[in-house]
């Protein structure tokens, strides 16, 4: 087999090399279902067939020539079948996210004059049709799901004939490494979609340069970050090339079960479910009483202390061995008591978890990278030489970066973009000589470690001149089990402030307690005790600030900020422009002079 130059080349390898009876694998009518490496190749080719004989294909090789094909679809074995297929017949694949407003579904649709678009249930097809009028590019909808008046996407599966398999390779044959293989469109924090235009080069240098950085032996995955990330894509490639069966989890709220039932070796996650995961387990060690609940927090206690590029020493280490047997081995085993390593991506993850999850067997490897970059720039490895807790790791293999002299980080390696889809003007602002500007302010720790420290759109400047990273308040107060979410505010004013949306199911034990007879979220947080509690809270972190620094005043918000009421992005990144707007009354209180009543 020669050295893959494109992503479906994948297929091949796993025919010649290694078939797997469950390749990829999704839940059907609450039973596992298994895809064998052959399943999987014979329905692509068919799939591919029946996609060019529905009039879509990528014989003009051009960037606006080639026929678009949208994916709007929870993970799924179909939602990985349809890319390769897609890529065989020299198409191109938009994946958009299935949380998506109709608004910026329509723009996507239109940008990118997409042809077909394949749906997964009766609710996205109808989001859909409610704008077909409206995307005159549009030809089909297609369900994953049997949906009532809407076209299945199996009657798309067609077993060539000769003169069609001889066409298929032709197209195959043509198909190169720098051709467009994908167009990805940032939700973004703030404004209008951009499609980052990937070539099979950019993904796949990316996996070649991640595999050696990633354990050995990853026997089987579970897949739960949207693939519509270029994170959880790139990996699902990576896990395909090394031969690792893919198990797809039916939702984020079955992960805790799925993870029982795969005993995966491997997971990619994203900060904010991993705060969720702890919590739970914290939720549940405080509710142990007596000696159980004394040994919980002493192994707890002693994890928060573990440093991974020191020697601890030996009665720390007996402490350690025995809160693992204790304590921790049950954590594992609530992972499904295989995992390996758990990658963490997307959004900076507190330093203490990285160490009480690594403490307690389960490490986790945090990385650093942007679709624009497909995506891994630098990745924590599982060699102790080659981590460092707080940073983003080393340099993966064939990429070069450089800190300008305002502390942006700039990448030049095989995996940065194409460039933004129809927009040059954009491309030509974020790549100069080369070199992709990513917005964010980073260091190196021991010339060799990346750290990030912020990003450089969300740096801002009080009244007073000082500059203020929001990020690192963020991270630090997001160490408070009070503390669920949290916002730095203060471009232009005298002092800093924050809104803070308090972790309820902690704060209303604390208020049990404490004898606050409020019950409702609005009613809590209007309580003075729990401002005042808050006040405590804040004024404790504060110390690990410099005086600019420090949040001099805060407003506590009743709900959660999330994807569906729009403060949040598909990734579970904060759209700091939609909270500033939306929550525009509750800052301007904190800087209208007025004190707490």
């Amino acid at each position: 087999m020669t050295e893959p130059k494109r992503l479906f080349d994948c297929l091949s390898m796993h025919l010649d090399k290694a078939p797997l009876p469950d390749m990829l694998c999704g839940k059907e009518n609450g039973k596992w279902k298994s895809y064998s490496s052959k399943e999987v190749a014979d329905t692509i080719y068919k799939l591919s067939t029946g996609l060019l004989r529905s009039g879509i294909s990528g014989v003009d090789r051009t960037v606006e020539g080639i026929d678009k094909v949208a994916i709007v679809s929870k993970n799924r074995p179909e939602w990985i079948m349809l890319d390769l297929a897609v890529q065989q017949t020299g198409a191109v694949l938009a994946p958009i996210y299935p949380t998506i407003t109709v608004g910026e579904l329509e723009f996507i649709l239109n940008d990118a004059q997409v042809k077909v678009i394949f749906v997964n249930d009766a609710e996205l097809f109808h989001k859909v049709l409610s704008i077909r009028d409206r995307v005159p590019s549009l030809k089909d909808i297609y369900t994953f799901e049997h949906v009532e008046h809407a076209r299945h996407w199996k009657e798309l599966l067609s077993t060539p004939t000769p003169e069609e398999a001889e066409r298929l390779t032709r197209i195959r044959e043509s198909i190169g490494e720098k051709d467009l293989a994908t167009i990805i469109y940032t939700s973004g924090t703030t404004g209008t979609p951009k499609g980052v235009m990937l070539s099979h080069e950019n993904i796949i240098s990316n996996v070649k340069a991640c595999i050696p950085c990633l354990p050995r032996g990853v026997d089987r995955v579970l897949s739960f970050l949207p693939l519509n990330h270029i994170y959880e894509r790139m990996l699902t490639y990576l896990y395909l090339y090394n031969n690792s069966p893919i198990y797809y989890a039916e939702s984020m709220d079955t992960i805790g079960e799925n993870l029982k039932e795969v005993k995966p070796a491997m997971f990619v996650t994203v900060p904010r479910l991993l705060e969720k995961v702890y919590d739970r387990i914290m939720a549940k060690g405080a509710e142990l009483t007596g000696v159980k609940k004394k040994l919980f927090f002493w192994a707890h206690g002693v994890a928060a202390r573990y440093e991974i590029d020191r020697p601890m020493g030996a009665w720390y280490n007996l402490q350690l061995s025995l809160a693992n047997k204790l304590i921790f081995s049950k954590w594992r085993e609530a992972l499904g008591n295989n995992v390996v390593a758990i990658a963490s991506g997307g959004a900076a993850c507190q330093v203490r978890l990285i160490r009480i999850f690594t403490a307690a067997k389960i490490p986790i490897l945090e990385g650093y990278g942007l679709t624009e970059t497909s995506p891994v720039i630098s990745v924590n490895r599982m060699e102790l030489e080659n981590r460092s807790f707080g940073t983003v790791g080393p340099l993966i293999p064939g990429v070069e970066v450089k800190l300008a002299e305002d502390g942006e980080i700039l990448c030049k390696s095989p995996g940065v973009m194409m460039g933004y889809y129809k927009r040059p003007d954009l491309t030509a602002e974020v790549i100069i000589d080369g070199w992709f500007h990513t917005g964010d302010i980073g260091v190196f720790a021991d010339g060799k470690f990346l750290k990030i420290t912020d990003r450089k759109k969300e740096l801002f400047k009080t009244s007073g001149g000082k500059y203020v990273a929001p990020l690192a308040i963020e991270s630090k107060l997001k160490e408070s089990p009070f503390i669920e979410q949290i916002m730095v505010v203060g471009p232009e004013r005298k002092f800093v402030g924050a809104l803070i949306v308090p972790a309820f199911q902690h704060l209303k034990e604390w208020c049990k307690q404490h004898g606050v007879t409020a019950d409702a979220n609005e009613q809590i947080i209007g309580d003075k005790k729990v401002h005042a509690f808050y006040q405590e809270i804040v004024e404790s972190y504060n110390k690990y600030f410099s005086h600019t620094e420090q949040i001099k005043k805060f407003e506590l918000l009743p709900q959660e900020w999330t994807i569906e009421t729009g403060e949040m992005t598909p990734k579970l990144s904060l759209r700091r422009k939609v909270v500033t707007e939306k929550f525009h009354d509750q800052i301007e209180h904190i800087y209208s002079g007025k004190s707490y009543a």
